[in-house]
């Protein structure tokens, strides 16, 4: 992972180097750090704290950031960029109304949006009858395309040539009427930051654009402008960023990815002409999070990879099968681990079914792989050394963030193999591919939270220090895509999906803890 450093200490924030640094230590990532030499943006890797204070103490907020829904210039396929001249379409308001019912048991403090029309309606249709403070930022504004915007996608390509093609290919160093629209926007991504955590409010909504959204994501957890189109944001999509006080006297907070990219439509279904949602693929990887077991609590550890599911457990695993059915899956691939395998069970039955349940004329008969790099990652000694410290700390992400000193070796030992995992995955989807009696390119990959994400960060190219920079809950799914193929770059459709859980998903916005828990 590339960090630029830091430049300037803003108003209410003071942003501190980590004297505890050890390269295993995961701590909130720098916001506002940009470096520029000539031309060209170097990013140099260092870790920095994020100290937050708001009306004279600290505290914690959680920030959900959501996209406008579809816009008339969306349907079109036209560059809109910054320009105000699209409003949202009927099935724009469609999607805004569902993020207004998925968001309807969260409480928010204050919603900023961005002043332009599609954004601003969109916030308007969410908030409704909600009595909020309404504060329009310009920085929220899209992405400046200066002389793209208006163009329709064929026209520009047809226009700009070289310049659409780098637009295309290497955003981070796409340059048009003396500008790089993309680092722009990270900075302006920054000093959005500054104005939205100086906010008195606990609970933050944010409503604004696609490419502004995944700068916000970008910079929250320390990535530059070449993770451009990396962390999807699609029409409505729903992203939350935790920024949590530490528990230890004098420490600092620490800021986490909840989830990426929630939508009011399956992540599933099949992208359609005016979605803006990113290239199309036939190759995935899909990772499931197993069931709840009678040994999890929330947040916390399990006590037991051999303990049942418990009833929760059991209903996550189905609604996770039924989510999957739209899918044709090509492999199953889980840990050795008696959860993960019945999650996987779950979702191999209703593969088979797929006839009797109309979604496929034939049965889907997959196979189930047990995979021994998902297991074999000393996560035993990690679990045993991290267990007692969970109802102290509170998520293992806490754990990992306020005292890992102790776990340098065990928790490199896990990051090594959670490498070697995730070379076994890609080369697992590069032989579906290569296998042409295998069309469905989708493999599912079971395993618990932490090690789904030690392979989400393996896919981004981050260091282990990154790795309490994200959540997943049980019975979540995480889809990344593969454009390119199996030796391209990873794109992060959605992380932490739990929407197809239902009335048993974790609502969006939690209900923040008081100040004497912290």
């Amino acid at each position: 992972m590339f960090i630029a450093d830091h430049a300037a200490i803003l108003p209410k924030f003071q942003v501190m180097q980590s004297s505890l640094f050890r390269g295993c230590l995961v701590q909130s990532a720098p916001l506002f750090c940009h470096l520029f030499k000539a031309h060209k943006i170097e990013y140099r890797f260092r870790i920095f704290r994020l100290k937050v204070k708001a009306c004279g103490g600290e505290q914690r907020k959680r920030v959900v950031v959501v996209r406008h829904g579809q816009s008339t210039w969306n349907e079109e396929g036209r560059i809109q960029g910054s320009s105000d001249f699209s409003v949202l379409t009927q099935k724009g308001e469609m999607q805004a109304e569902t993020s207004r019912q998925m968001l309807l048991r969260d409480t928010f403090d204050v919603c900023f949006h961005s002043p332009l029309a599609r954004s601003k309606r969109t916030a308007e249709i969410i908030c409704d009858s909600r009595k909020l403070e309404m504060i329009p930022e310009y920085d929220l504004r899209e992405i400046d395309l200066y002389s793209f915007q208006g163009l329709l996608k064929i026209e520009g390509k047809k226009r700009y040539g070289e310049a659409y093609s780098q637009w295309q290919k290497d955003a981070a160093n796409f340059v048009i009427d003396g500008h790089y629209p993309v680092r722009e926007l990270w900075e302006r991504a920054k000093a959005c930051w500054s104005k939205i955590l100086s906010h008195k409010g606990q609970s933050i909504l944010v409503v604004a654009h696609n490419a502004v959204n995944q700068a916000l994501v970008a910079t929250a957890i320390g990535l530059g402008p070449e993770y451009f189109r990396i962390l999807l944001q699609s029409n409505c999509g729903i992203s939350v960023l935790d920024i949590t006080p530490s528990i230890i006297d004098n420490g600092f907070p620490y800021i986490c990815l909840d989830r990426l990219n929630q939508t009011p439509n399956s992540p599933i279904t099949p992208i359609t002409p005016g979605q803006s949602v990113g290239r199309k693929t036939e190759d995935r990887i899909i990772l499931v999070c197993h069931g709840t077991t009678g040994s999890i609590a929330e947040g916390g550890l399990p006590t037991s990879f051999d303990a049942p599911m418990n009833m929760l457990g059991t209903i996550q695993s189905q609604k996770t099968a039924e989510l999957l059915l739209d899918l044709r899956v090509g492999s199953i691939l889980c840990s050795p681990h008696f959860v993960a395998l019945k999650t996987a069970e779950a979702i191999a039955q209703v593969q088979e079914a797929a006839d009797c349940l109309g979604a496929d004329c034939v049965p889907r008969y997959v196979e189930i792989k047990q995979m021994q790099e998902l297991g074999d990652m000393s996560w035993e000694v990690l679990l045993e050394q991290l267990q007692n410290q969970v109802g102290q700390f509170g998520r293992w992400q806490e754990c990992l963030q306020q005292n890992c000193d102790n776990l340098e070796d065990t928790f490199s030992n896990f990051w090594d193999r959670a490498g070697e995992a995730w070379n076994s995955l890609t080369k697992q989807l590069g032989d579906l591919r290569k296998d042409l009696s295998s069309p469905e390119r989708n493999v599912i990959v079971v395993s618990h939270e932490i090690v789904n994400i030690g392979i989400l960060c393996h896919c981004l190219g981050l260091e282990k220090s990154s790795i309490a920079a994200f959540h997943l809950d049980t019975g979540s799914i995480s889809m990344i895509d593969f454009p390119d193929g199996p030796n391209g770059r990873g794109v992060v459709r959605c992380l932490n999906y739990t929407a197809h859980l239902g009335r048993w998903s974790v609502p969006v916005t939690r209900p923040a803890m008081a100040e004497e828990d912290f």
